[in-house]
């Protein structure tokens, strides 16, 4: 395996997980599995990060079930190995997507009840109209794909500001 040991970019990743609502294991492993030059396997990330086994596998299904690794196998081995979509747009669509499914569709579903049952205050109404457009709005966006996603984010805007300050030097 060509795993980087531990790094600047693996803690980064680490934090940036916590802000997501996941687990530092999950990020640490996220960010060593998408530098990685050859898919990891679960050992490999347990000596790489020196994190138990079962705090490794409990991050591994936090990684999948929000859509940001996935299991390939190679051939003539029956050991699962993990892969990340390089692009760095399409992991941030799927953290966002997951944060989505776990936080902002419950809490869009519970206000709909409370407004079905709650007839005493019109505003809660409104507040789940707004709510149920807003929550559309977004899982819109999340359905781009990376390269569109990006564009909606503003990324080709970042780009040609920096292409303009690199002609004026």
């Amino acid at each position: 395996m060509t795993t980087p040991p531990a790094s600047d970019v693996t803690a980064l990743f680490a934090d940036l997980a916590t802000r997501f609502g996941m687990s530092r294991a999950a990020g640490a492993c996220l960010g060593t599995i998408w530098r990685a030059a050859q898919a990891p396997s679960a050992e490999d990330l347990c000596n790489a990060l020196g994190l138990s086994r079962s705090n490794v596998s409990v991050a591994l299904k936090e990684l999948r079930q929000a859509g940001l690794v996935q299991v390939a196998r190679a051939p003539g081995t029956r050991r699962d190995f993990y892969v990340a979509d390089p692009n760095p747009w399409a992991l941030l669509r799927a953290a966002l997507a997951d944060r989505h499914r776990r936080e902002i569709a419950p809490l869009t579903d519970r206000l709909a009840t409370l407004a079905a049952t709650d007839n005493t205050d019109p505003r809660v109404a409104a507040l789940a109209e707004m709510s149920a457009v807003a929550e559309d709005w977004f899982a819109r966006q999340l359905r781009r794909d990376a390269a569109d996603f990006a564009q909606f984010m503003g990324a080709d805007k970042a780009e040609k500001k920096k292409k303009k300050g690199q002609r004026g030097k």
